[in-house]
C-alpha cells in the first residue's frame, strides 16, 4: 500500500494498513495510524502525530516549521485526530515553544484547498474550512464552526462553537459561540440558525439562543453585564452554556460587537 517512489524515514511509524502515493516524502519522528490515506506529492514533516481514517490530498504539506521568525529549531510537534479529510495544497505547522510547542487538530474536520492551519492553533472537532480559510498562529477553534472560503483569522483570537464566518471575512476579534459573523470589518449578523437546526437542536432551544444574542447585542448593555443575563438563564437553559463559556473565556482581543 506504499508506492515504488515514495520515500519513507526509517525514523517513521507508519501502520502496516495505510496507504501512502507517488513520490510522497514522509520525514522523521512521523506517526501515522491505521486507515489514513495519503496521496501523491504529499509531504509530511515530524515531529507529526496522525490518527485513524484521515485522507490528505495530493501537494498538502503537513507539519512543517512554523512560520514565526522567533523559531530557532526547537523540538515542537503537530497532532491531528481521526477521520479528517485534508484536500490540497493544506498547509498545517508545528507548534512554537511561546505557547504549548504543539499545534493540535481534532477528528471529523473537513479542510478544503489552500487551508492554512499557523502554528499553536487549537482546532476542535466537526469544523468545516471552505477553500483558502486561514488561521494565524495561536488561534482556538471550538467545534462545529464554519468558515467561509478566503476567511482569515487574526492571531490569538477564538472563534466559538457553532458560529458561522462568512466568505472574504478577517476576524479581528473573537467570535462568540452561535454567531455568524461577516464584513469588513467584521459584524455579528446574527444567530447561525440554519447550521444548529442541521445539528438537532429544537425550537425553544433555538429560540433561547436567539434571545441571549439579543442580550448580548441589541440591549446596549456592557458586557459584564450581559455575560450576568445570559448566566442567569443558563441555569435552566443548557444550550446557553458554550455561548456563556466562549464569553467568560474570551481572548486579550475581546469579543466582535
Amino acid at each position: 500500500m506504499i508506492h515504488d517512489t515514495a520515500i519513507i524515514s526509517k525514523k517513521a511509524r507508519i501502520d502496516s494498513n495505510v496507504s501512502i502515493g507517488a513520490y510522497s516524502v514522509i520525514r522523521d519522528e512521523v506517526q501515522i495510524d491505521s486507515g489514513t490515506k495519503i496521496e501523491s506529492h504529499v509531504v509530511i514533516q515530524g515531529p507529526t502525530k496522525i490518527g485513524k481514517n484521515n485522507h490528505i490530498h495530493s501537494f498538502a504539506a503537513i507539519g512543517g516549521d512554523p512560520q514565526d521568525k522567533k523559531y530557532s529549531n526547537e523540538v515542537t510537534s503537530l497532532e491531528i485526530g481521526d477521520n479528517n479529510t485534508i484536500r490540497e495544497y493544506c498547509t498545517i505547522n508545528r507548534g512554537t515553544t511561546q505557547d504549548n510547542s504543539k499545534t493540535l487538530l481534532g477528528s471529523n474536520n473537513w479542510i478544503m484547498a489552500y487551508v492554512h492551519i499557523a502554528h499553536d492553533c487549537v482546532v476542535g472537532d466537526n469544523i468545516i474550512f471552505a477553500n483558502n480559510a486561514t488561521l494565524a498562529g495561536h488561534v482556538r477553534v471550538d467545534n462545529w464552526a464554519i468558515f467561509g472560503g478566503f476567511t482569515g483569522a487574526h492571531q490569538f483570537t477564538r472563534i466559538g462553537a457553532h458560529s458561522f464566518i462568512g466568505m472574504n471575512t478577517l476576524t479581528t476579534r473573537d467570535v462568540p459561540a452561535y454567531i455568524m459573523a461577516e464584513g469588513q470589518p467584521v459584524k455579528p449578523r446574527g444567530v447561525n440558525i440554519e447550521g444548529i437546526r442541521r445539528r438537532g437542536f429544537k425550537q425553544d432551544q433555538i429560540k433561547n439562543i436567539k434571545d441571549a444574542y439579543r442580550i448580548l447585542y441589541r440591549k446596549d448593555l456592557k458586557l459584564s453585564s450581559a455575560i450576568s443575563e445570559i448566566e442567569n438563564l443558563s441555569n435552566n437553559q443548557p444550550e446557553l452554556k458554550p455561548l456563556l463559556e466562549s464569553l467568560k473565556n474570551s481572548s486579550e482581543r475581546g469579543i466582535i460587537r
